[in-house]
């Protein structure tokens, strides 16, 4: 059972994937509703949408360009550890056949474990673009949005952020 249904479709500049559906998500219905991800206030600071959208937007996504997936579709929890990342092949065949410009990892987890799923590889390569991809599209390592994950201040993920949004819609 999925826990929230793909936002995505062919055409997309970028899919955000992320590990799983946080279990606040799950209970309303959209993603990264938890109230200490900013997931929205970076999607627009960093210039990927034209206004500050809220989790009951997210249906709205791909007729910006942003599609969203999980590598474990089928459970949600409110942290990263123990997931049954077995699955996440089907994720990599639904991105691959929408073939975004951009896949974009929300998170060094996410990114670990589909390096380590798709490409047998220990770990990405750190932050910002891969010299990997899936299918055709280019991958970027973003920091997590979650506030779970607050190693790195706000300002300095938001610079990584508006990278990917800069290369994402670089000549357009």
């Amino acid at each position: 059972m999925t826990v929230l249904a793909d936002l995505l479709r062919p055409g997309l500049d970028v899919v955000f994937v992320g590990t799983a559906v946080a279990t606040a998500s799950a209970e309303r219905g959209h993603y990264y509703s938890g109230r200490g991800n900013r997931f929205w206030q970076l999607l627009y600071e960093a210039h990927f949408t034209p206004k500050l959208l809220r989790p009951e937007d997210d249906a709205t996504l791909p007729d910006l360009g942003i599609g969203i997936t999980d590598l474990v579709k089928d459970v949600a929890q409110s942290h990263d550890r123990g997931l049954d990342y077995s699955k996440a092949g089907s994720v990599a065949s639904h991105v691959e056949a929408v073939s975004p410009r951009w896949a974009a990892f929300n998170g060094l987890t996410a990114a670990r474990a589909a390096a380590a799923r798709w490409l047998h590889k220990a770990r990405p390569e750190g932050l910002g673009e891969q010299s990997w991809r899936l299918g055709e599209s280019r991958v970027f390592v973003l920091p997590s949005s979650s506030g779970a994950h607050a190693a790195m201040r706000y300002e300095e993920k938001l610079r990584w952020w508006t990278d990917l949004a800069d290369r994402a819609y670089a000549g357009r």
